[in-house]
């Protein structure tokens, strides 16, 4: 024994003893973020979409066309189906039910068997979900209405509490799964309804003729609750419950995801262009494409492969934009739009103004890493392609007002394209990428690292020589703006670098902009918005972040914009100062019954200091409180002490969590439609924070 314990410790005490071999589901409770990505909020959200997309397979392969998602007290979430059933007869491999064998092992489902399983296309890619959601949850009750009989078993923690049971008769047929996510696994669960309602619409679109219903019961009382008789009834929609609700139903599929996304822009053509086929090719199970081009510069390019969303896009993509410029070119040249001595169309011609939705099913598929945003699958390049191509020159051919719209749609492009070429060489030649000095207006700083420099865009000269004075000289430079910047919603290129405040923008930055931009030339590793609190202050911000959002994106998702926080009051009480950065701040400085009594100074002229008024409280029997309507009420020293001081001030980062809503605020907010503006704001209205 002696011996084999001495052989043991020079290997390192490594053996097959060493292993630790996890059994049943606990891999999943162990590295939860391997399965689900993140214990955050998108994990905890996740789990919905698990349970949601088995009910969707159901209805994808025919046999359910309605869904219900139902957010219930104590962060207990139920879906339903109307599908078959999840089986609940013995499965002869693991000697228990099938419905447990599904719910308590990893890998075990209907979406593996090839012709044999039990679906033939699958969102899920591993046949993970459903035990994983099971492991991640303290409770969770599987519901199954099949054959006559109504079935169910619970389960704690992955673990079954009793056998599959039949409990009574049913006329349904389907599935309810109800879980309660553990709360030693997430950091917190707070679900969010609205990024639910948007994620199942969204689904919606995607399987046509299938009705999804989103019910927020979380606020219903125990007797409201008990009323409900959830294990006696089957949508609880049908009972009517008095609870916020939303419900989906698109006939038209992509067609209507289309007309969504175009809902408040100008369209350039009349008929939404639309092709399904299925099974064009062996390894794809169909082919969904639907397109219009609307008044627009910036293309809107959905994909989806087996429903999940590809923000990363891929192959089924490729095939697309290849077609696309293909098949406009031909029927351009075929048409003379296109002379014989023109230059074709190219691949960003073609998209400006396009909004369309590439969907792709298929048996086996393949993504590039775990989290599914890129399709791998390069069988579905050819098969977009082929069927794309086919289809969309039979539309042109069709349809030639629309073909007559869309190819000046795309004359206008190249026109533009050429003129902004132009234009932005002009700044390349004349920019600090080439060597000339930057603009005259840029107070510099000494530091060559990007890493370690700050870029503050301040608003108004008067801020900007208050910041140029307070800065570290080191490390932060300051770029003042002189009022508000074009709005770049709808401006092309040629048209903002012919603006000389966006022009010194673009040459501070280094990055070039439009196609040869590149991040790796930033001159600063934050960027940092400091505009007042007022109105005005805040448009100037809003133009700001349209800017980055539109044609520096990458600054945006690498976490280099900030937008400052400067202090609302400066409160005086003897030699003591304090700064408060909101109302709640201030009152907990002077209490909350000086708020009556307070008397707030005017702005004062440019360059002059602001008088302080002096105000009483019970508490203390002078108090000076300056209210800074803009950065440039405070001196030097201010400026520097409670926005600029890495020590000492407060800044917000700036984050795109929803690409695509954050495209539709921005273009409601920014865009042309006044009718639609003025109804967005007077419907979110009651959100914002006035400072009146």
């Amino acid at each position: 024994m002696a011996k084999k314990a001495d052989e043991k410790e020079k290997k390192g005490g490594y053996d097959a003893s060493s292993i630790s071999v996890l059994e049943g589901l606990e891999p999943v409770r162990k590295r939860p973020g391997m399965y689900i990505g993140t214990t955050g909020p998108d994990g905890l959200h996740h789990l919905i979409w698990e349970i949601f997309d088995n009910s969707r397979d159901e209805a994808m392969g025919g046999h359910a066309n309605r869904i219900e998602v139902t957010l219930l007290p104590d962060n207990y979430i139920r879906v339903v189906d109307n599908g078959r059933g999840i089986p609940v007869d013995k499965h002869k491999q693991s000697g228990v039910s099938a419905l447990e064998t599904i719910l308590c092992t990893l890998h075990a489902g209907g979406k593996f068997g090839g012709e044999e399983s039990g679906y033939k296309v699958s969102g899920g890619l591993h046949g993970v979900g459903s035990s994983v959601v099971n492991a991640l949850s303290t409770h969770m009750i599987a519901e199954v209405h099949r054959d006559g009989g109504y079935h169910m078993q619970e389960y704690a923690i992955g673990k079954p509490k009793y056998a599959v049971k039949k409990v009574g008769k049913s006329d349904h047929h389907g599935t309810i799964i109800t879980f309660q996510a553990d709360i030693s696994i997430f950091k917190e669960i707070i679900y969010d309804y609205k990024r639910i309602v948007n994620h199942l619409r969204q689904q919606a679109y995607l399987v046509k003729a299938l009705r999804i219903t989103v019910i927020d019961a979380r606020e219903l009382s125990e007797k409201e609750l008990a009323d409900l008789d959830l294990k006696g009834n089957f949508f609880i929609g049908d009972i009517g419950v008095e609870a916020p609700s939303m419900t989906f139903y698109f006939e038209q599929g992509l067609r209507s995801l289309v007309a969504f996304n175009n809902q408040h822009q100008k369209e350039i053509h009349r008929n939404i262009f639309y092709v399904e086929k299925l099974e064009p090719a062996p390894n794809v199970y169909s082919v969904e494409v639907a397109l219009q081009y609307v008044d627009d510069i910036t293309p809107r390019l959905s994909a989806f492969a087996n429903n999940i969303f590809n923000p990363e896009q891929g192959t089924h993509v490729t095939g697309f934009k290849t077609a696309l410029t293909r098949t406009i070119n031909n029927y351009a040249r075929k048409n003379n739009y296109l002379k014989e001595k023109e230059e074709a169309f190219t691949g960003d011609d073609v998209l400006e103004g396009l909004t369309a939705v590439v969907s792709v099913k298929m048996p086996e598929i393949q993504f590039e890493g775990q989290t599914k945003a890129k399709l791998g699958s390069m069988e579905a390049r050819g098969a977009v392609e082929s069927v794309f191509s086919e289809a969309f020159s039979t539309f042109l051919e069709e349809n030639p007002d629309d073909a007559k719209a869309i190819a000046n749609k795309v004359i206008i492009a190249v026109k533009a394209r050429k003129a902004a070429k132009a234009a932005k060489d002009s700044v390349l030649r004349k920019g600090a990428l080439e060597g000339m000095s930057l603009p005259g207006k840029l107070a510099d700083c000494q530091s060559k690292s990007a890493a370690e420099s700050e870029l503050f865009i301040v608003e108004g000269d008067s801020a900007g020589g208050s910041a140029k004075m307070g800065r570290d000289r080191r490390t932060q430079a300051i770029l003042p703006l002189r009022g508000k910047i074009l709005n770049v919603e709808r401006a092309r290129i040629d048209k903002m670098l012919a603006s000389e405040q966006i022009k010194n923008l673009v040459v501070a930055l280094g990055t070039a902009i439009g196609d040869v931009f590149d991040e790796s030339r930033l001159r600063y590793h934050k960027l940092i918005i400091a505009t007042d609190a007022d109105v005005d202050g805040a448009h100037i911000r809003t133009l700001l972040l349209t800017l980055f959002f539109r044609h520096f994106r990458p600054l945006i998702d690498s976490g280099y914009i900030y937008i400052a926080q400067p202090p609302l009051y400066k409160i005086q009480r003897g030699k003591e100062v304090h700064f408060a950065y909101s109302d709640e701040e201030k009152f907990a400085i002077v209490g909350e019954d000086s708020a009556e009594e307070e008397v707030e100074s005017e702005p004062a002229p440019e360059g002059e200091e602001n008088e302080e008024e002096e105000t009483t409280t019970k508490k203390t029997p002078k108090v000076r409180i300056q209210r800074y309507k803009g950065l440039g009420e405070m001196n030097a020293e201010e400026l520097w002490e409670t926005t600029m001081n890495p020590a000492n001030r407060v800044l917000k980062q700036v984050t795109v969590d929803d690409a695509e809503e954050a495209d539709r605020v921005f273009d409601t907010l920014m865009g042309t439609d006044v009718a639609n503006r003025k109804s967005f704001i007077q419907s979110n209205a009651k959100l914002a924070n006035l400072d009146v």
